[in-house]
């Protein structure tokens, strides 16, 4: 192996490339860790699991690569040739992730194709589904391999460094460590800054890329000690199109592979700085209109085709209740289909707070006229142009801390309506607890009414009678749950509470006569019938808790549900 030169300034040359390439890695090893994340996340939903357990998967990972890498007798050649292998793979593992979960949605139906099954027979349990749940186990493999190289980059970088100095170094491990922490550090402010606001496989592309070239910087200053190295540089330059290819096609490859995910033709697709939407279409021969659905995170929000079942058992029973329908609030609900619903009311003002700017965006649709897309002119019509209302007032905010505004404000409302998704994230399981039901409490007027989503109580009954008991010990002193069968969803449930007074369905059962006959589903028995549920559904209600700020007990009810007991209600039988 050629000597180096070993005098101070080339030293601290050496150094300053040594330091930088590790400096440029370490920030794309972060990038490509919250990458996959963040992906696997949408692709498997339980978003909070799935990024801590991604997050572990490579952490252990890395250290497996770290003790790895001691095998490779040559670190200059072992290096170069790691660089070339974390790109491909880092550019690619979207892809990879996708494919594998489009050919698990696939199989059955490609089993059945093979078979000549009829489509009401295509088969799902068994081993059809334990190959499901195999792949749902993949991308933590890609993980793990990605992350077992990203390992073997700082102990192969030190050897390199040792080899240069001709000496071991005392302080070696430190001046690489603290080059890895920074670089991290960047790649994290990279992915918040930029990389959350690109497609992902654009971000697979870009971080690739600097891969590369702090690969291609090593491989040009250290050449002479390089084995193999003409080959490596044309694998260079064979990765090199390979990353401009997945950035130039990449996002069109994704997107057919995900409308695999979903029963419809993915049409619109969006990642935005809070989570990831999606809308799908399906065309059904003698209908006028496509069915149009809505997703977010991979969980159906609302379908085109019996919204309206939803969002007025929302809203009817709340308005009915309510002494006056004058001044309303609603969190969630940046679709503006609730508000829909309330409008229908002649109410004075409506405040709406959603946390994404960029879903009310695509749903508000202002000064997009023809421009915009079929299925988006038609939300706009499905909402009738409601946010463009002059009696409403559109706050692009977290609620959790908006409210606060509110309070300070001692602004009052007669119903305050909680249109937000499931608590499958920890993030929204703040939005379910005391605290934040007892500060809504506190904006609500004496004869006022609060309704709330929530969720399931077919899938997820503990979680649905914790909502209402979390209500509860807010301080609501009439607290009622009901039901309905919306067709998209199956059975589901709300939770609607006053102060003083009457209880809601008592309310309603009082005024008859001043049931709307705007309503395409509710009727005055149909509402009232919904607040009956089966023998025992309540039995075991003294052992479900509340959920309290920062307990996450309503969030692991949900996820315990979903994940263990689809299909299944588990009311006690005794």
């Amino acid at each position: 192996m050629p000597a180096l030169n070993n005098t101070r300034l080339s030293l601290l040359t050496h150094d300053v490339s040594l330091i930088g390439i590790m400096a440029v890695l370490a920030a794309c090893g972060l990038v490509y860790e919250y990458l996959l994340s963040y992906y696997t996340a949408r692709v498997l939903g339980s978003v909070e699991t799935v990024i801590y357990a991604m997050i572990g998967v490579m952490i252990v990972a890395m250290g497996a690569g770290s003790f790895t890498a001691k095998l490779f007798k040559h670190p200059f050649t072992a290096f170069a040739w790691l660089e070339i292998i974390i790109a491909a793979l880092g550019c690619s593992s979207i892809l990879i992730i996708a494919a594998t979960q489009a050919f698990s949605s696939l199989f059955p139906k490609l089993i059945a194709d093979i078979f000549l099954l009829p489509e009401e027979f295509i088969p799902q349990g068994g081993f059809i589904n334990e190959i499901g749940l195999w792949f749902d186990y993949f991308p933590y493999l890609i993980g793990f391999v990605l992350g077992f190289f990203i390992g073997m980059e700082i102990p192969l970088i030190a050897r390199v460094r040792e080899h240069i100095y001709g000496r071991h170094l005392k302080h070696n491990a430190g001046t690489i460590y603290g080059a890895d922490y920074v670089g991290a550090g960047v790649g994290a402010a990279i992915w918040v800054l930029v990389m959350l606001n690109l497609q992902m496989t654009t971000a697979a592309a870009l971080t690739a890329l600097a891969n590369v070239i702090a690969g291609g910087v090593f491989v040009w200053r250290y050449f002479d000690e390089i084995k193999f190295r003409y080959l490596l540089v044309l694998c260079h330059g064979l990765v090199f199109g390979f990353i401009i290819l997945i950035a130039s096609y990449g996002e069109s490859w994704l997107e057919n592979l995900t409308d695999t995910l979903y029963l419809d033709h993915v049409v619109h697709s969006e990642t935005t700085a809070y989570q990831h939407f999606a809308v799908t279409e399906r065309i059904t021969p003698g209908l006028d209109e496509p069915t149009y659905n809505f997703y977010i995170n991979g969980r159906l929000q609302f379908s085109s085709n019996d919204e309206y079942v939803y969002h007025e058992m929302l809203v009817a029973p709340a308005m009915l209740s309510a002494a006056r329908q004058d001044n309303i609030l609603i969190i969630g609900g940046g679709d503006g289909l609730a508000l829909r619903e309330v409008l229908r009311w002649e109410p004075d003002h409506v405040t709406l707070i959603d946390l994404d700017k960029k879903l009310l965006e695509f749903f508000v649709g202002s000064n997009q006229g023809e421009v915009a897309p079929a299925y988006q002119r038609y939300f706009h019509q499905l909402n009738e142009h409601s946010f463009a209302d002059p009696r409403v007032d559109i706050v692009a905010a977290d609620a959790f801390t908006e409210i606060d505004r509110l309070i300070k404000a001692q602004n009052k409302y007669d119903v305050i309506i909680i249109d937000l998704p499931d608590p499958s994230h920890p993030d929204l399981n703040k939005l379910y607890s005391r605290n934040f039901y007892f500060r809504l409490h506190q904006m609500l007027v004496g004869d006022g009414v609060l309704v709330v989503q929530s969720t399931s109580p077919y899938h997820a009954r503990k979680a649905f009678i914790s909502i209402g008991k979390t209500i509860s010990a807010a301080g609501f002193s009439n607290l009622e749950q009901y039901h309905q069968n919306v067709p998209s969803f199956g059975e589901w449930g709300w939770s609607i509470a006053t102060k003083t007074g009457l209880p809601p369905s008592a309310r309603i059962s009082q005024g008859y006569s001043s049931f709307p006959d705007f309503s395409r589903w509710v009727t005055p028995e149909l509402v009232l019938s919904s607040f009956d549920f089966p023998k025992n559904f309540y039995k075991d209600r003294n052992n479900i808790e509340v959920n309290r700020l920062g307990s996450h007990t309503i969030y692991q009810y949900h996820q315990k549900a979903w994940n263990n007991y689809q299909g299944l209600m588990d009311i006690p039988s005794h």
